[in-house]
């Protein structure tokens, strides 16, 4: 009789050995297997002896492989997909990989920064040639061991075996490998061939975020470390005059109460400072606490005396002054093809709309925070930030400091969107360390982080079009916007190619409200504007506004315009794709569908959302989505983000609306600025069209569309044309609405 292998793990200790098991991969043991005699117990990864073999790859003596992620995680999943393309072509079996978060690492590590969709697209052959690299090293190891040709092995799953049938594992090899010479060439597989890219992976930190493991920034705590709360000037264009902290002083826990602002001031004098810098001239009152809720506290019992600095400015005079800048001659020609006035001279018919969207903070769910530990040897950082390269190069520069003085360490990051490109939480916990002489971990409130922020600018749109002879013979852009929106490729995304006479402009007002990149920047309303638009043109014209799209895509196929920056072809398949996918025209009676489509961050996207009317009121049920963003490295990751950009896009479109009078935000957290909310959420079906190229962008892409549909959609079933964000605010004006 087979002896019985008597199980004694209780639950409890069942549970508390998965929940501590380190990396959140288990390997060979769960309830299923534990009761058999083969079972054995997890190996806990990083306890593992592991050799360091390049800066992205560690192998221990086991077989077991360390990647380490070089880019900053802000939920677009590279911390997953990124070591993916490096263990694909490593030809590691992913059960046996541990994932880690790299740490600045300018020598080894090449655009460690999160920001434009960019990271796999920058990422993807070096990636390959890392793991392929790594992979022909260890077989050519194995080979001198053996004494044979390296072109005689081959490597699969961790495993290196020869003619012979001889066999090593990738840690019997590692510690030689790593000694020999670099190959210059590499063979990287086909795509066919692969075997972890394309397969649905499940988020690397899902287990630690699950179980409240220590991963983000405010989870990151030092011994002696303490907490800082800022005071910010209640209006932007106000500067510090007098304070009192008498009251402050009296909070149990706090422990000092000082100024910052000389250091900022210094740097912005210098000329140095980029466009990830952003403060202002003004000094700020922080709170230095033994915890955050004393540091909060005592911000609140202080007492301050603003003084006007500059001009205090108001969203209804921001609304005159665009409209002034879109009537006025001083635009500047971004792109101009044809002759745009004498199209407008000949036209049967001229149609003309403007568009207008409202600021937007970027409310990221976990607020800006940020620790700095500044010693006179060194100045040590950790926190969330897309730009690690830059910051610390600005706090080096700003505490004078050599730049490889400056140690930051990257945690996950509980949202961007483009806030946390700019890194002006870190120089104010850089500059309170430096004057206390003590780490110090500092943090916001949701109030600071949307009353003292960097806005997605207030913008105007006006987009006109001539018809001749039933077809669109000109097209003019003009854009007004609070700072500045426009650069330089937008006005070569289409329609540029497909408009023989096409003119794009851009003006702006200078302004003292802070501005800056929020999520898919420039696109995320100018694409709304735009499909709105053509939609609008195929009701002209009385055609379908699908085909209007596709004919005029005719026009770019095969141009040997190198400006344009979107493929003609790969659109045309995007929207063909969707409009299957999404039964267009057939739908239900009761349902209502709106299309758009839009090139963003080097991805094509096409989104039809369907909507029912509910008492009169819109209420979308569904989005389907065609995206052609080349090979999918990872699906589950990969339709995540589709899905968030384009629930974003529908609810910031909808609901989210931010006005300044004399220079203060008319909202300062959730209980009057209006978000979507969970049972206004639709469903978001998400296709993929299949193809070989290189990939694209993928964090962004799916937002700029889904305001344009969703619009398209309302006036199908309304009647009504949505030419201003919030659609909420046109919705209540409507008569069919009561």
């Amino acid at each position: 009789m087979k002896p019985q292998n008597k199980n004694n793990l209780s639950r409890r200790n069942f549970l508390k050995t998965s929940i501590l098991a380190s990396g959140g991969m288990l390997i060979g043991f769960n309830l299923i297997t534990a009761c058999k005699p083969e079972a054995v117990m997890p190996v806990d990864i990083k306890k593992l002896n592991f050799n360091d073999f390049n800066a992205f790859i560690k192998i221990s003596d086991e077989g077991y492989v360390t990647i380490f992620s070089p880019n900053p995680e802000i939920g677009q999943g590279v911390k997953t997909s990124m070591p993916m393309i490096i263990a694909e072509e490593l030809d590691v079996d992913w059960n046996k990989v541990n994932v880690v978060q790299g740490a600045l690492d300018s020598n080894n590590f090449k655009r460690q920064m999160a920001g434009g969709s960019q990271s796999i697209r920058f990422g993807w052959n070096a990636l390959r040639e890392t793991g392929a690299t790594a992979k022909q090293m260890l077989i050519n190891a194995a080979a001198v061991k053996w004494n044979v040709a390296a072109s005689t092995c081959k490597a699969s799953k961790g495993i290196i075996i020869n003619k012979n049938g001889d066999k090593l594992s990738y840690g019997e090899v590692a510690k030689d490998a790593a000694l020999l010479e670099v190959p210059e060439d590499v063979h990287l597989k086909k795509i066919k061939d692969f075997t972890i890219i394309g397969q649905e992976i499940v988020n690397v930190d899902i287990d630690k975020i699950i179980t409240g493991e220590p991963l983000f920034g405010l989870d990151y705590k030092s011994e002696g470390m303490l907490y800082a709360s800022v005071l910010r000037p209640p209006s932007f264009g106000q500067k510090l005059e007098s304070f009192d902290a008498t009251e402050a002083k009296k909070v149990t826990g706090v422990i000092d109460v000082i100024t910052i602002g000389e250091k900022a001031r210094n740097q912005i004098r210098s000329g140095k400072s980029n466009w990830t810098f952003k403060l202002s001239n003004t000094d700020k009152i922080v709170v230095i606490a033994t915890n955050t809720w004393a540091a909060f506290k005592g911000k609140k019992a202080l007492s301050a005396i603003w003084v006007t600095d500059t001009k205090l400015e108001s969203t209804e005079d921001h609304d005159k002054i665009l409209t002034k800048v879109l009537d006025g001659e001083k635009q500047k020609v971004r792109r101009e093809d044809g002759d745009i006035q004498k199209a407008f001279l000949k036209a049967d018919r001229i149609i003309e709309k403007t568009y207008n969207s409202p600021f937007l903070p970027h409310n990221c769910m976990e607020p800006m925070n940020f620790y700095a530990n500044v010693t006179p040897e060194k100045v040590h950082l950790v926190g969330p930030i897309q730009t690690p390269k830059l910051t610390a190069s600005i706090v080096a520069d700003m505490l004078g400091y050599d730049v490889d003085k400056v140690t930051l360490e990257m945690t996950r990051m509980g949202g961007g969107f483009g806030r946390r490109l700019y890194g002006d939480f870190v120089y104010e916990a850089a500059e309170i360390s430096n004057a206390i002489k003590k780490p110090v971990k500092l943090i916001s409130s949701r109030e600071d982080d949307m009353t003292t922020g960097i806005y997605r600018p207030a913008i105007k749109y006006r987009i006109k079009a001539s018809i001749k002879d039933g077809k669109v013979t000109g097209y003019h852009l003009k854009e007004a916007a609070i700072n500045g929106n426009m650069y330089g490729l937008l006005p070569n995304f289409f329609p540029a190619g497909c408009i023989p006479n096409y003119k794009v402009e851009s003006a702006n007002y200078r302004g003292n409200i802070t501005t800056g990149a929020w999520r898919a920047p420039y696109t995320n309303f100018l694409a709304f504007a735009e499909q709105s638009f053509f939609d609008e043109l195929a009701s002209e014209l009385n055609i379908d506004t699908i085909q209007l799209r596709l004919d005029l895509l005719q026009n770019v196929k095969g141009s040997t315009d190198k400006r344009i920056q979107y493929s003609g072809q790969r659109m045309e398949d995007t929207i063909k794709l969707v409009r299957e996918k999404a039964n267009w025209g057939k739908t239900e009676p009761g349902v209502y569908q709106g299309f758009s489509a839009y090139y963003s961050h080097n991805t094509h996207v096409a989104e039809i959302a369907e909507i029912e009317l509910k008492d009169g009121f819109p209420v979308i049920k569904k989005v389907i989505v065609a995206v052609d963003c080349g090979v999918v490295v990872n699906p589950t990751g990969a339709r995540n983000q589709v899905e968030g950009g384009v629930i974003d896009g529908i609810g910031h479109a909808m609901y989210a609306d931010l006005s300044f009078k004399d220079g203060k935000p008319s909202h300062k957290n959730f209980n009057t600025y209006r978000l979507i909310r969970m049972q206004e959420t639709p469903k978001v079906e998400v296709h993929f069209v299949e193809n070989e190229l290189s990939p694209t962008g993928l964090g962004e892409p799916g937002l700029p569309p889904a305001g344009g549909a969703v619009a398209n959609a309302i006036n199908a079933a309304l009647g009504k044309r949505m030419y201003s964000q919030p659609f909420i605010k046109e919705l209540k004006k409507s008569r069919v609405l009561g």
